[in-house]
């Protein structure tokens, strides 16, 4: 299956990605912030063989409830999840391999 992220029309709660089950990674960022855009090819080539993972790619800003409750102060903040709580985080990631070794401690059994 190729790689897609999740592009949600309605950003997730703070519960329901506390429910969230499995490997998740949350995106932090805008479409129009330069360093996101840049950070966009790692991100896709880390994930592209991880169909397992969710990537849900939400907009934040001023006022945004799920960017604020994680503290999200600088684009894009990649934030790693296992069964809704959060493994790890990287902040304007620079390489592929740090966003993979992100991914292996969400989906590295047990």
């Amino acid at each position: 299956m190729p790689y897609h992220a999740q592009h949600l029309a309605q950003p997730p709660t703070r519960e329901e990605v506390d429910r969230l089950q499995g490997a998740a990674v949350l995106e932090f960022g805008t479409p129009w912030c330069t360093h996101c855009q840049g950070a966009q090819p790692l991100i896709e080539q880390a994930l592209k063989d991880q169909a397992e993972v969710q990537h849900l790619k939400v907009e934040d800003g001023p006022g945004r409830p799920l960017g604020r409750s994680y503290r999200v102060k600088l684009w894009p903040t990649l934030v790693f999840l296992r069964n809704g709580q959060e493994v790890s985080r990287l902040v304007r990631p620079q390489a592929e391999r740090e966003i993979e070794d992100a991914l292996l401690a969400i989906t590295a059994p047990g």
